[in-house]
Parts: C-alpha cells; sequence; structure tokens
C-alpha cells in the first residue's frame, strides 16, 4: 500500500516538473520562433531580454523530469528512450545550439544575423521534436518482456506530425502573449497582432488533436465518453472554452496579463486532458505506474531529496520572475 502512494506521489512529482517546463520553456522557446516575423535588429534584441534574466532556469524542469523518470520510473525511461531516441535527441541538440546562439548574437555584430536564425530554428527543432515524443507517446508504445519492442520510426506518425505543429504553434502563442505582457510600444503592438492568428491555429490543432486522440485505443475512448468518465471529461473542454474567449477578448481590448495567463491555462487543461487519457498508466497502452515504479526504498529515498529540492527550485524561480516583474526597458540589455 505504501509502495502504491509512493509511486503515484512521483507520478504526480514527474508530471508537475514537466508541466512546469511545458509552461515556462514554452514562452522561451516561443520568443525564438517569433524571431522570423520582427522588423529589426532593436526589436529582436528587446525579444531576447524579456527571457534572458530566467530562460536558464526554465530548463531545470526538464533536468527535474527527466532525471525523476531515471530514478523512479526505471522500467518507463528504460522503454521510452529508445522508442524515442532520435525525437528527445534533436531536441537535446536543438536546447544547445540555440543556447550557443543566446550568447554568441551579443558577442558578435558580423554574424549576428546567422545567430539570430540559428536561435530561431533550435526553436523550431525544440518545439517540433516535443510535440512529436509527445504524439508518438500519446498513440501508445508496443512493450513485450518489459522491454521495448517497437521499430526504429514508429515514433513518426501521422498523429505525431500533427501533436508537433500543435505544440510548436500552441508556444509560439505562449510566446507571443508573453511579449505582450513584458514589452510596450510598436513592438508590443506588433506581438499582439501575430498573436491573433497562432492562437486561431493553436485552437485548431488542439481540436484535432483532441478529436483524434479518443479514436487511437479503445481506452482512451472509454475514458472520455463512458459514464462516470463523462462527467469528469467534459469539464475540460468547457474550461478550455472559457479560457479561449477571455484569450481573444483580453487581445481585442489590448489587455497585457489576461491573454499570457489564459494561454498558460489552455495548455494546463491540455495536459489534464493527456491525464485523463494516460491514467493509470505511465507509458500507454500497457505499462503503469506501479509496474514501472523503483523499488519503495528507492522511491522513500528520492523523496527525500524531492521534498527538499522542489520547494528551493520554486522559491529560487519564483523570485526571478519577481525580480524581474514588469515591462522590459528597451534602452537596458543583456550582458
Amino acid at each position: 500500500m505504501i509502495g502504491l502512494e509512493l509511486s503515484f506521489i512521483w507520478a504526480g512529482i514527474i508530471a508537475f516538473s514537466v508541466l512546469t517546463y511545458v509552461i515556462l520553456d514554452g514562452f522561451d522557446l516561443g520568443v525564438g520562433m517569433l524571431f522570423p516575423f520582427t522588423k529589426d535588429e532593436k526589436e529582436r534584441d528587446v525579444m531576447m531580454n524579456s527571457v534572458a534574466p530566467v530562460w536558464d532556469g526554465n530548463e531545470t524542469w526538464l533536468v527535474m523530469g527527466g532525471g525523476g523518470l531515471f530514478a523512479v520510473f526505471p522500467l518507463a525511461y528504460a522503454v521510452v528512450l529508445p522508442a524515442l531516441y532520435m525525437p528527445i535527441t534533436l531536441m537535446l541538440l536543438a536546447l544547445v545550439f540555440r543556447g550557443v546562439a543566446f550568447e554568441y548574437r551579443w558577442r558578435t555584430k558580423r554574424w549576428k544575423g546567422v545567430w539570430d536564425m540559428s536561435f530561431a530554428g533550435g526553436s523550431y527543432m525544440a518545439a517540433f521534436m516535443q510535440g512529436i515524443a509527445l504524439g508518438a507517446l500519446v498513440q501508445g508504445i508496443e512493450v513485450e518482456n518489459r522491454a521495448y519492442a517497437g521499430g526504429w520510426w514508429d515514433w513518426l506518425t501521422p498523429f505525431s506530425i500533427l501533436t508537433g505543429a500543435a505544440v510548436t504553434v500552441g508556444y509560439m502563442m505562449l510566446g507571443a502573449t508573453w511579449l505582450n505582457m513584458k514589452l510596450e510600444g510598436r513592438i508590443q503592438a506588433h506581438m499582439r497582432r501575430i498573436a491573433f492568428p497562432v492562437s486561431v491555429a493553436t485552437v485548431g490543432f488542439m481540436a484535432a488533436v483532441s478529436l483524434a486522440t479518443p479514436f487511437l485505443d479503445p481506452v482512451y475512448f472509454q475514458r472520455w465518453f463512458d459514464w462516470p468518465f463523462v462527467g469528469f471529461s467534459v469539464v475540460v473542454p468547457v474550461l478550455v472554452a472559457l479560457c479561449i474567449w477571455r484569450l481573444f477578448f483580453g487581445l481585442q481590448r489590448h489587455h497585457d496579463t489576461a491573454p499570457f495567463l489564459c494561454a498558460i491555462a489552455m495548455f494546463v487543461l491540455g495536459f489534464i486532458g493527456i491525464g485523463i487519457s494516460f491514467y493509470p498508466n505511465i507509458v500507454p497502452p500497457s505499462l503503469s505506474i506501479v509496474d514501472a515504479a523503483a523499488p519503495d526504498s528507492s522511491l522513500a529515498f528520492a523523496l527525500v531529496g524531492a521534498v527538499i529540492l522542489i520547494p528551493i527550485i520554486l522559491a529560487y524561480t519564483a523570485y526571478s520572475y519577481w525580480v524581474f516583474r514588469g515591462k522590459i526597458d528597451p534602452n537596458e540589455g543583456y550582458h
């Protein structure tokens, strides 16, 4: 009973870490993907200044989620990694290349345009590969004898490409609404205009993914449409609809903060929808949270560290956002 409880506690911790990463690094990646839509170098400088104080800390949660999966769900890690080698590797390479571009673009004049393109390209690749990995996981990973039994290209399907596009456009929505909140003047108005079409595209992709997901597996269909599950699942689309309305209302009325908060809420609700489909599996369709968990002693030992570290990470993350709250001064730059 204790092991059962510990495994579900750890599943919640990893889910929280992944969701926090998606939200925080999502708008960060979105800012990079909006680089090609800017008018001049000064706009790109101000956009990058909006994320410069926090972008490194955002990726802490990716390490937390991946490291936690390795430590407390080793079987899930051993199955997911070979199934998603290519998209995960490409994502990590894109994040590294993007980080290099972030630093180098401030150190050169001649090659600044090249590093700007590299920053944007790394952002697109990282976002798309994250969506591909999500789609491959949702559609299910073939497991036999507690090992991955699928092929090398099983991750690349029409559904995973759909989710890749959905995550990419969704991150652009987060980035545009973040810049609308942090900037002012011409660049803010420009990003607010961009936020409209990317938000419309995000809503369309969310609808397409939501409609396709229940038909991937009979269990998903049952979770969403059979009683008593439908009593819970029907709440999610209603809340999403409210967020969509408030998002566009805020953009139309030139609100600063509300559109960004609504964009975040849409991601949170989408994550909850995935959880409704998955539960109680950690790797669908057959590997459950309990089956994939490490021994109880390992779960308990790791939980002690998590109880100490997670509040510290939350505290310094909240502090950094508090210190750098408000609008960006275009005359102050990243050094």
